[in-house]
């Protein structure tokens, strides 16, 4: 018992609305319901865990993260409601002492516990039709303080991990674990395999239809983690986890579930680390970074980036750091930084054609940046940018010219990226019959796809149409646009909102 009162499990408790006498017999009937019949709370126990920091013993953490869970309809670990024993318990720390949000970064021993219970809270969202997006983003600028010390110091960035060193044995997991087992190299590459075709999934449909197959992928690896395998074997299954865990943000991101979107991104370079890769790390911090532009967060982002960049190390390759720069050029854009913007672009355009060379084969998670989204990327920044220099639009034209005709990969997500872009510079620069053509070709594509993302985008371009709207065809689309259009989401849906 540390004496102080526990903020988070506070604060949590505050917007749960219970009394304390309600929530000790929720407390015992939900522990009957998972096997633990002789647990006897009341409701001085429940005082003593908010107002003096006790930290219960297990079933009762287990049981209170599915209570606030249900509750709350968003994931809530047992690390949110600060009730981990070997670390901070949620109390607030010591003048000059920042507290990290979420517990990040947490002991590298807990990765697969939190990666196990964050998967098993987020698929019992998914099974009992809850929101699952009440949360808020934590700020880019307090992740970056919080994980710069660790990615760049820890040991586990080494190729040669000493943790991987560790002898074969079985550890807890946590909630809903998956039975930890040793497994081999066949099962590791059809893990990998599996990888792919979320991955090609997600970028032709969006995250909405297979983001509940990704998560509970992830959740038996999680479980498979537990399992401490040799060296070999341990790092690639920390890769698998690092990228499945990195399209369960991007999943989440693209149907709109933001702090749980954001959560994975963390999750993902936890995992990175643990498995010796530096770059995975970075990238995964960069979608995190992306997150925070399409969000309004641009000056976050930048927060990011910087920590992407320089966490990266010198392993990461040219291409890599090439992607990176596009999404800083993109959120200097939104800040109407023209001249940053164009640098950096340039900057990225350099990196990119460096990396041609036959031995620097980019790793699985790069192998989708190509020709094509550089320059949808830099139609994106200067489309972006002409909302403040108009002239920026007949750019914008140019790259998503450049980026559609080379979209024959089956990625329909990125094309309707692209002519939302060039429809939107259209309308910028005063072309409204061009701007009507490529804004029926997205609306066409939009409706077999399960990505919120363009939907948002959709809005950003409807928006311009207003100038034009005595202009029957544009009415006609402006129409059509909110006919299609999905209905507006509650309060609580998102954190955009």
């Amino acid at each position: 018992m540390s004496g102080q009162p526990n903020t988070r499990l506070s604060d949590l408790f505050g917007l749960a609305g219970w009394s304390k006498g309600e929530l000790a017999r929720l407390v015992n009937r939900q522990a009957a319901a998972m096997g633990h019949p002789q647990l006897a709370t009341d409701t001085s126990r429940v005082r003593r865990w908010i107002d003096m920091g006790e930290i219960p013993r297990d079933p009762v953490p287990r049981v209170l993260a599915v209570l606030f869970t249900e509750r709350l309809g968003r994931v809530v670990t047992i690390e949110d409601l600060g009730l981990v024993r070997h670390g901070r318990t949620g109390k607030r720390q010591s003048v000059g002492k920042r507290e990290h949000p979420d517990g990040v970064p947490w002991a590298p021993e807990r990765t697969a516990e939190i990666l196990t219970e964050f998967t098993g809270m987020d698929l019992m969202l998914n099974r009992r039709g809850l929101v699952g997006a009440g949360a808020a983003l934590a700020a880019g600028s307090a992740l970056t303080g919080a994980m710069h010390d660790w990615l760049h110091t820890d040991p586990a960035l080494t190729t040669d991990a000493s943790r991987l060193d560790r002898p074969p044995h079985a550890d807890s997991a946590g909630f809903d674990r998956y039975e930890a087992a040793p497994i081999g190299s066949q099962e590791i590459e059809e893990l990998e395999r599996s990888v792919e075709v979320f991955r090609a999934w997600d970028a032709a449909r969006g995250g909405g239809l297979q983001r509940k197959a990704v998560v509970g992928q992830l959740n038996e690896v999680g479980g498979m983690l537990a399992y401490h395998h040799p060296p070999h074997l341990q790092r690639r299954l920390w890769g698998v986890a690092a990228n499945l865990a990195v399209l369960a943000g991007w999943m989440s991101h693209d149907v709109g579930l933001e702090p749980t979107a954001q959560k994975y991104f963390v999750i993902a370079a936890h995992a990175a680390r643990e498995g010796g890769d530096r770059p995975r790390a970075g990238e995964a911090l960069s979608r995190a970074a992306r997150q925070m532009v399409h969000l309004g967060r641009p000056d976050e982002a930048l927060d990011l980036l910087k920590l992407a960049h320089s966490g990266s190390g010198e392993e990461a390759l040219p291409r890599t750091r090439a992607m990176f720069h596009t999404i800083e050029a993109w959120a200097q854009a939104s800040m109407g930084k023209g001249q940053a913007m164009r640098r950096t672009l340039g900057r990225a355009e350099d990196l990119f054609v460096s990396d041609r060379g036959p031995d620097q084969a980019p790793p699985d998670w790069m192998q989708t940046f190509k020709d094509e989204d550089l320059y949808g990327m830099h139609a994106l920044a200067y489309r972006t940018l002409a909302e403040f220099e108009p002239d920026a639009a007949v750019h914008a034209q140019h790259y998503a010219e450049k980026a559609l005709s080379l979209r024959i990969d089956g990625r329909e997500r990125s094309k309707i990226f692209d002519h939302l872009s060039m429809a939107s510079a259209c309308f910028i620069a005063d072309d409204p019959e061009q701007a009507d053509r490529y804004a029926r070709l997205a609306l066409m594509a939009m409706g077999s796809n399960s990505s919120r993302r363009t939907w948002d985008r959709l809005r950003e371009m409807y928006r311009l149409t207003a100038e034009y709207s005595s202009y029957p065809r544009i009415q006609e689309l402006r129409e059509e646009i909110r006919a299609a259009l999905p209905r507006p989401r509650g309060k609580g849906d998102s954190a955009r909102a």
